[in-house]
């Protein structure tokens, strides 16, 4: 037996016990007469206790020896500590040790195992498994896990059966990147790793699963952020005989579970919003409605005066900044730079203080009177103190700068709090996207996803007005799931890839399986899918993924402890018939 009891568990309670544990040298103090060791495991941290009075030559000469996370066993008596440490659990016991065992010496790590270490990032992914050892990233595995095991049960108790589908499966074309593989046996074939299990789990719904889910791995081989991989997690969900509103409530239910069980918090209400509302509001579909500072159109306040910026402008919108007339123009100048900046792309801001006493000053009052500038103030709701800060530009442009400008002075605002949350449900997305470079449609969601009913006709004459069967779940400014209503008809389905550009051959080529289906008895069904790993990282507090995911990549994807990917010796080539 390596140990009777772990590292985090002995209390008052256990004094004069004997025990056996076993883990790593978190530190040790040497005072010559009298050594103290601090032992780690997964579940909390011990004193050990050496003195001469009490513990022979040999063992503390041992003792003595002990490196930083050097994995040792220990038998000894629980007995009160001397020196309390309440911020401790186990902070009113120590074990004086009468066994010692070194079952592995250890090397100096490259950084310390402490909540706050000297190692920076690339240094601590290159060695993840020295990161997990401290309480931050272990935490989030465990919090990771704890969600996971929240999810299987709600799901459970709502009837959904899990079922594994395939990793090897047929390339086609969902919007990013396939990683593909290439077949040894099958020369010059190959294999692709799913982006989602789309086609599998509309295939059970045909099989008559009825409710499905997956807590699944998901690839795609796209550019990397801080919240995103090229392996990734799904909840993936499907249920058959099912209207928008079923997926709706049940997903609700299931956001309220996971919400109440690892938070504590309660959330009444799942607003909802069109996209077209969201874009025209917040300048993205996935606004965090934790805080106001909606946006204001001003096109017919702003274009009646002899501003040429504004008058040849597709789009004048602006916000209000809470507070914002105390800036000084040193500060006012700085977000002005802030938006310029490549990643937001901005030529410039206009902006308009909101005094105390009701009156307005502007960057632009050579061509605004007080009069105008009230009717800004009506436009974007602000208040006496505020600021209103203008873009200007192409429509679409416009408001995703605007938007990035809302987020920056949320966070500066400290608006965001993380232990408040908002979610909300964006609806009524447009089926299809014109892609400007080539001028073809391109489905928004998936080829899979259902026109809202009343509205196929409409791809014939104005494709571009067509609105989706389909729904986003947002929680304080990030998309966690997303879904449809699928077309569960063959002559829909084809007539979907007809209007996505695909020939009869290739569509028949690409999803010849999925429509043969379809003649045999496909039910109404629909689904959603939650993004497990930014769910958990929201539901931990933070924005990015990394830090609950086990062993993640870098932003080059790669994974900078196993070196990979990596180049395949000839010998590899050859057989898989690549060389």
């Amino acid at each position: 037996m390596y140990r009777s009891h772990s590292c985090g568990e002995l209390r008052a309670s256990h004094i004069n016990t004997e025990v056996t544990l076993a883990g790593w040298v978190q530190k040790s103090r040497d005072k010559g007469f009298m050594v103290w060791v601090d032992l780690r495991d997964r579940y909390g941290i011990t004193q050990l206790i050496f003195d001469e009075a009490r513990t022979p030559t040999a063992m503390m000469d041992k003792a003595k020896s002990l490196g930083r996370e050097f994995v040792i066993q220990v038998t000894g008596t629980v007995i009160e500590r001397e020196s309390k440490n309440a911020k401790m659990a186990t902070g009113n016991v120590e074990v004086l040790v009468s066994k010692l065992e070194i079952l592995n010496q250890a090397l100096t790590p490259p950084f310390t195992i402490e909540d706050t270490t000297d190692g920076g990032e690339d240094i601590r992914m290159k060695y993840r498994y020295l990161d997990i050892r401290r309480n931050p990233v272990k935490d989030s595995l465990i919090f990771r896990h704890k969600v996971s095991m929240e999810v299987r049960k709600y799901l459970s108790d709502q009837e959904f059966i899990e079922v594994e589908t395939p990793y090897l499966i047929k390339s086609t074309p969902e919007g990013a990147r396939d990683f593909v593989v290439p077949s040894r046996m099958n020369e010059g074939q190959f294999y692709a790793l799913p982006q989602s299990p789309q086609t599998f789990k509309q295939l059970l719904m045909v099989g008559g699963m009825d409710k499905y889910f997956q807590i699944v791995k998901c690839f795609r081989d796209e550019d990397l952020r801080a919240d995103r991989q090229p392996e990734f997690t799904q909840i993936d969900c499907e249920m058959a005989f099912v209207e928008q509103e079923d997926i709706l409530n049940i997903f609700e239910g299931l956001t309220r579970h996971l919400l109440k069980e690892i938070n504590g918090v309660e959330i009444a209400e799942f607003p909802r919003m069109l996209y077209d509302d969201a874009m025209k509001m917040y300048g993205n579909d996935k606004p965090d409605i934790r805080f106001g500072m909606e946006f204001g159109e001003l096109n017919t306040v702003a274009q009646h005066k002899e501003f040429g910026v504004f008058n040849k402008a597709e789009l004048v919108v602006g916000i209000a900044v809470p507070g914002g007339n105390a800036y000084t123009r040193k500060e006012i100048d700085k977000l002005i730079d802030w938006v310029r900046r490549p990643q937001v792309g901005a030529l410039g801001m206009v902006y308009c203080r909101v005094n105390d006493d009701g009156t307005f000053k502007s960057s632009v009052d050579k061509f605004y009177d007080q009069e105008d500038l009230a009717k800004w103030a009506v436009e974007t709701n602000a208040k006496p103190g505020d600021l209103i800060c203008v873009l200007s530009g192409e429509t679409n442009k416009v408001r995703a700068q605007l938007s990035a400008l809302r987020m920056e002075l949320a966070e500066r605002l400290g608006l965001r709090d993380p232990k408040v949350f908002a979610p909300l449900w964006v609806i009524d997305f447009p089926l299809l996207e014109l892609d400007e470079e080539t001028g073809h449609y391109h489905a928004m969601h998936h080829p899979f996803t259902s026109p809202k009913p009343g509205q196929l006709e409409l791809l014939d004459t104005n494709p571009g007005a067509v609105k989706a069967n389909a729904y986003d779940l947002v929680l304080n400014g990030n998309e966690i799931g997303g879904g449809s209503i699928r077309i569960h008809d063959k002559q829909i389905q084809a007539t979907m890839l007809r209007h996505l550009g695909f020939s009869e051959e290739d569509a028949r080529a690409q999803f010849g399986f999925l429509m043969d289906a379809f003649e045999y008895g496909a039910p109404p069904h629909g689904g959603l899918a939650f993004g497990l790993d930014r769910l958990v990282a929201i539901l931990g507090g933070q924005e990015t993924i990394r830090d609950f995911i086990a062993f993640p990549k870098n932003n080059s994807g790669r994974d900078v402890m196993i070196d990979a990917p990596a180049f395949l010796d000839t010998a590899q080539l050859t057989e898989l018939g690549l060389k």
